[in-house]
């Protein structure tokens, strides 16, 4: 019995050693903003919507260009690297994770990230 919890102390270490080093480089990458910091910001910089079209088409915030997480590699020189980026999707997941750590090094220096998404955007959107 004492040897499976040592396994079992191992395995969560492994995973909370995981997700401290997903927050330590993703704050390296891009600050994490609430709602009326991202707002103020939206004027001068590239508001980016990262989920897919139809949910893009759906519900989105005004002003955002929609460019999927899946096709941001291929779409990075339509992005300016001398203004800030503003990243959302649904709820601050993987994907906008990944985008900011994508856009960090390819020189983007200038990256922010809608906590919690356009989930609890207060803020003006555009409905289909």
């Amino acid at each position: 019995m004492e040897e499976m919890t040592w396994i079992l102390m191992a395995i969560m270490a492994g995973i909370l050693a995981w997700m401290g080093f997903n927050y330590f480089r993703l704050r390296r990458a891009a600050k994490v903003v609430e709602n009326a910091e991202f707002a103020s910001l939206i004027r001068q910089g590239q508001l980016v919507d990262l989920r897919e079209p139809v949910d893009f088409h759906r519900k989105h915030i005004l002003g955002a260009r929609n460019i999927p997480s899946t096709q941001l590699k291929g779409n990075l020189g339509a992005l300016r690297k001398d203004k800030p980026v503003l990243l959302y999707e649904n709820a601050r997941g993987q994907r906008v994770m990944n985008a900011a750590l994508l856009l960090k090094k390819n020189g983007f220096s200038d990256i922010y990230i809608l906590s919690y998404g356009l989930d609890s955007w207060k803020g003006k959107v555009k409905t289909s």
